[in-house]
């Protein structure tokens, strides 16, 4: 399978940036992914991921790194960061960028660790790629916490790309599946991946899945287009 995001990763590194990542989407809508915007610094990320960085503490995972952006802030703040991450461009970008702690593997294959802090950041969840799956991939995080360890992660709920009615309702496809279910696919320089599942969940559902999975969940605060701030943490 081509590691379409760590090429491009690896292109900006190298100083050879010439185009941003295309995505498609089950949604019907085609975007991009700004790559100069994957090694933005603490100044130029939104106010839920400042936040989020504020608050970690202790040994921290990044789960689903990237390039590196907050585990390199917490690295420089003097926190234990491990940085992980699927995409070996990913992880090379990471080592090239100073990170000391690296690991490239799916987060559901790496155990035998814990945590004070999780990071799902970028609506991290979304790696559980759909809403059956949350459940198990939340069992598997409280796994890798600490007793009075914390998951902080974001998400947002994309109701309002469905079409509203004249009563405020909306009118979401009744295929028999979550709306915040979508599937997508990435190209970058004509090179596809293979498509791929991801899940936004709105926060009441969120809270249903920690509920089920013994885990206390926190609303933090909100950002300004339906995204929000999470806190995980084990129930007492």
């Amino acid at each position: 399978m081509a590691d379409v995001f760590g090429m491009a990763l690896l292109d900006y590194q190298k100083g050879q940036y010439t185009e941003d990542i295309k995505t498609f989407s089950s949604l019907d809508e085609e975007d991009s992914i700004p790559v100069p915007y994957l090694f933005r610094s603490f100044k130029e990320m939104p106010k839920l991921e400042q936040k989020a960085l504020q608050l970690a503490k202790g040994k921290v995972l990044d789960v689903g790194c990237g390039a590196g952006n907050h585990a390199l802030h917490l690295q420089n703040k003097g926190l234990d960061v491990t940085a992980l991450d699927t995409s070996e461009g990913a992880i090379t970008v990471c080592k090239e960028r100073s990170i000391e702690n690296t690991v490239k593997t799916d987060i559901l294959d790496f155990s035998n660790e814990t945590f004070d802090t999780i990071l799902l950041l970028m609506n991290g969840i979304g790696l559980a790629g759909n809403l059956d799956n949350v459940g198990p991939f939340l069992k598997h995080l409280a796994s890798l916490l600490h007793p009075n360890g914390q998951i902080l992660l974001d998400s947002s709920d994309i109701i309002y790309m469905f079409e509203e009615d004249e009563d405020g309702g909306y009118w979401i496809p009744n295929n028999g599946k979550y709306y915040g279910e979508v599937t997508f696919t990435m190209e970058y320089k004509g090179i596809k991946s293979e498509p791929f599942d991801w899940v936004y969940l709105d926060f009441n559902t969120l809270q249903n899945a920690c509920l089920y999975n013994g885990l206390e969940c926190e609303l933090l605060c909100e950002g300004e287009h339906y995204d929000y701030l999470a806190r995980l943490t084990l129930k007492k």
